[in-house]
C-alpha cells in the first residue's frame, strides 16, 4: 500500500491577499500621522507643565500664551521679518552650494590642492562663527553682504566634504570601465563621479540648509534691524519671551519647509538615488 503524498507547496503564481483598504490607508498616512501625533503631544505635556507648576510666561511660556503674542503682531510684521531672514537664507545657501560643489570637485580631483586646502577647511571650523560674525561686520560693514557671508561660512563646510567623499566612493571598477572605453577626464566626472556622489552631495544639502538657518539668525543677532533673529533678539531684551518663543516656532517652520524642499528636489530630479524605504 503506497503512502500517499504529501500535498504540493502552492503555486508561485498565487496571488497574494491584498491589503485592506485601512491597511493601504495607514501606510499611506502614517508618515504624516506619527510625527503629528507626537508633536501635538509634546504641545499638550508642555502646556499641562506650565499650567501644573505655575511658571511665570518670562521664564517659560505655554503654548497659549505663544500663541497669543504670535497673532498679536501683526501679519504684516511677521511677513516682513520672515523674508528678511528667508532672503538671507537662499543667499547665503546658494553661494555655498556655487562654492562649495567646484572647491570638492578640485579637491578629489588633486592631492596637492587636498593638501593645501584641507587644513585651511578645518581652520574656518574651528572658530566660532559667533565670536567671528563681529570681526565680519567690522570688515565688511552692517548690510546683508556680512550676513551672507555669515551664513555661507556655516553651511558650506558639510558640502565640500560630502562631495569630496561621494566623488571618491566611486567604485574602481566603473572608473577603470570608463578609461578603457578611452573616456576622458570630464566624461568621467560628468558621466561617473558626480552620479555617484549625488545621495552623498543631496545628505549635506539638507544638513546645510538648517545650518543656513542658523547662520542668517546669528548674523541678524550681530547686526540687523529686520529679520526673525532680530525679532527674538528684540523681544528677549524687553522680556517678551512669549513674543521670541513665537519667532523661534516661525523659524523652525521655516527650516522644515525648506528642509522638504531639497527633498523635493532631490526625489524629483534624482529619484534613483533615494533609498527605498521599508514598508514596516
Amino acid at each position: 500500500m503506497s503512502i500517499p503524498s504529501e500535498s504540493a507547496p502552492s503555486s508561485s503564481t498565487e496571488l497574494l491577499p491584498r491589503p485592506s483598504r485601512l491597511g493601504r490607508f495607514w501606510r499611506a498616512a502614517r508618515g504624516t500621522v506619527i510625527p503629528t501625533a507626537t508633536f501635538l503631544a509634546l504641545i499638550a505635556l508642555w502646556e499641562t507643565g506650565v499650567r501644573v507648576f505655575d511658571i511665570p510666561s518670562f521664564l517659560l511660556p505655554g503654548p497659549s500664551a505663544v500663541i497669543a503674542a504670535g497673532t498679536g503682531l501683526p501679519l504684516a510684521q511677521w511677513l516682513a521679518h520672515t523674508v528678511a531672514t528667508l532672503e538671507i537664507v537662499l543667499g547665503g545657501y546658494a553661494l555655498s552650494i556655487l562654492v562649495s560643489v567646484p572647491l570638492g570637485i578640485l579637491i578629489a580631483s588633486s592631492r596637492p590642492v587636498a593638501e593645501a586646502l584641507y587644513p585651511l577647511l578645518v581652520v574656518t571650523q574651528s572658530l566660532p562663527v559667533v565670536a567671528v560674525a563681529p570681526v565680519i561686520i567690522v570688515i565688511l560693514g552692517a548690510g546683508e553682504l556680512p550676513r551672507l557671508v555669515i551664513t555661507f561660512l556655516i553651511a558650506f563646510f558639510p558640502i565640500v566634504i560630502s562631495t569630496v567623499t561621494g566623488l571618491r566612493a566611486t567604485p574602481p571598477e566603473l572608473v577603470e570601465l570608463s578609461r578603457s572605453l578611452r573616456a576622458g577626464a570630464a566624461r568621467e566626472l560628468w558621466q561617473i563621479r558626480l552620479p555617484w556622489a549625488v545621495p552623498y552631495l543631496f545628505a549635506a544639502l539638507k544638513v546645510s540648509i538648517t545650518l543656513a538657518v542658523i547662520g542668517a539668525v546669528v548674523a541678524e543677532f550681530v547686526a540687523a534691524e529686520q529679520g526673525l533673529g532680530y525679532l527674538i533678539k528684540f523681544s528677549t531684551s524687553y522680556f517678551k519671551v512669549p513674543l521670541a518663543f513665537a519667532g523661534l516656532a516661525v523659524l523652525a517652520a521655516l527650516s522644515l519647509l525648506l528642509f522638504q524642499m531639497v527633498v523635493w528636489v532631490e526625489k524629483t530630479v534624482f529619484p534613483w538615488s533615494v533609498p527605498r524605504q521599508d514598508d514596516r
